[in-house]
């Protein structure tokens, strides 16, 4: 076996680097939950500055999704990722020697245009190393990855944030990217000799067609709108605002905080996969993203607005909230199979843009909205809100549920089918 064919350990080896780089994106992306304390009263900022400075990240991601399957198959995944890594790593180190807001938000913005690539990148290393039929599998581990880089964001760096501080913390990660670049410079390649690249006119032609027939496709948007909403409570809840929540609510330490919110994360990451499973295996796509939707939004009105809840059942509630809200997942699906087989890149582009820019909206909204319910307590330069702010605050998401929940019934029933080849 050489580097250059598709069988033995290599494939594996080009996948898991990659998907090793999506995992450290997922980890940064979920970091600012675990010290928002600390950035507060650093950057004297509100809830509604540190939201938005969290967002960042996803003002990038969200805002390439579109162009960078272009970029890669142009310059290739491994040039790309490497470049993306490097990003990744300078934005770590920047915000982390940080002294000013400006600064901050410059780190987050080169964090997020870096790990906007890794999903991407992964999935095209995938096609291009692995079998097509272990494609679905394959990118069922890659989320899990992504999971495991989000729990070790939460109670793993909470207690390194609390040894070193966040600025120790972060400039570590900073050069664990860097390192993740060397690597996949060192080892990948972009294909295997059997494979061939594209072509670099067509693609760019069909983006923009695709692009155009996508958005004027009702459909598209359901889809997407019930992944943006349905993901809204993971990306800003257990991404940012759900430790001081918990906190504030149970009076619990941050470490203990952080490991009460990525029970929310573990279970999406299980439940994804397996409801990507069930819908294949009954043939139905709409149902499951009904029942999931439903679901998750009871759920969520529980755990927030009902008194008294002992923590082992708060812990079960987010456990089954992130289980059941792995039904997003399908909005993928479905969105290609209610698109011209043609279109399928550049509507999942849209989608999962539409998905991250869920978490642009949420965090600096909720943020605000806190803001906007402060009673005025300081504690050490840093606002603290009420219980009474983050029910207002979080209605939002329960808003967005029900949004969720409207969109599911609107979405066309495909059957696992792509309808435009049905109706032929």
């Amino acid at each position: 076996m050489t580097r250059g064919d598709r069988t033995g350990f290599y494939p594996w080896l080009v996948w898991g680097l990659a998907a090793s780089f999506y995992c450290y994106g997922f980890f940064q992306r979920v970091a600012p939950s675990v010290m928002v304390g600390e950035l507060m009263s650093e950057f004297s900022v509100s809830a509604a500055v540190l939201g938005n400075l969290s967002a960042f990240y996803f003002y990038a991601y969200a805002s390439l999704q579109l162009p960078i399957g272009i970029m890669i198959d142009h310059w290739g995944a491994k040039r790309m990722l490497v470049g993306a890594a490097l990003l990744c790593g300078a934005g770590s180190l920047l915000f982390a020697k940080a002294d000013s807001l400006t600064m901050a938000y410059a780190g987050r913005l080169l964090i997020g245009a870096g790990a906007g690539f890794t999903w991407v990148g992964t999935l095209k290393l995938t096609a291009q190393w692995l079998p097509p039929k272990r494609f679905a599998m394959v990118s069922g581990m890659t989320l899990m990855l992504g999971m495991i880089g989000a729990v070790a964001g939460q109670a793993p760096l909470a207690a390194a944030v609390a040894v070193f501080g966040w600025r120790d913390t972060l400039s570590v990660a900073a050069f664990v990217a860097i390192a993740l670049a060397a690597l996949i410079w060192l080892i990948v390649r972009d294909r295997a000799d059997d494979t061939l690249g594209p072509d670099i006119g067509e693609q760019t032609a069909g983006l923009l067609h695709g692009l155009k027939v996508t958005l004027k496709n009702p459909q598209s948007w359901y889809a997407a709108v019930y992944g943006g909403t349905m993901t809204a409570p993971v990306l800003a809840f257990a991404g940012l605002w759900g430790v001081p929540y918990m906190m504030q609510a149970y009076g619990l330490e941050r470490t203990e905080a952080a490991a009460s919110t990525s029970l929310m994360l573990i279970g999406w990451g299980i439940g994804a996969p397996l409801t990507g499973w069930v819908s294949d295996h009954i043939g139905l796509r709409r149902l499951p993203m009904l029942i999931s939707s439903i679901i998750v939004l009871i759920i969520f009105i529980i755990l927030i607005y009902v008194p008294n809840l002992p923590l082992e059942g708060v812990q079960a509630l987010l456990f089954l909230h992130g289980f059941f809200n792995g039904g997003m997942v399908i909005c993928f699906v479905i969105s290609r199979e209610n698109n011209k087989p043609g279109h399928g890149g550049v509507t999942l582009g849209f989608v999962n843009m539409m998905v991250m820019a869920s978490g642009a909206f949420f965090q600096p909204f909720i943020g605000w909205l806190l803001d906007m319910n402060w009673d005025g307590t300081l504690i050490a330069g840093s606002r603290i809100y009420s219980v009474d702010a983050y029910k207002v605050a979080l209605f939002s998401l329960v808003i967005g549920g029900v949004v969720a929940v409207v969109m599911a019934l609107l979405v066309r029933e495909t059957r696992c089918r792509n309808v435009f080849l049905s109706d032929e």
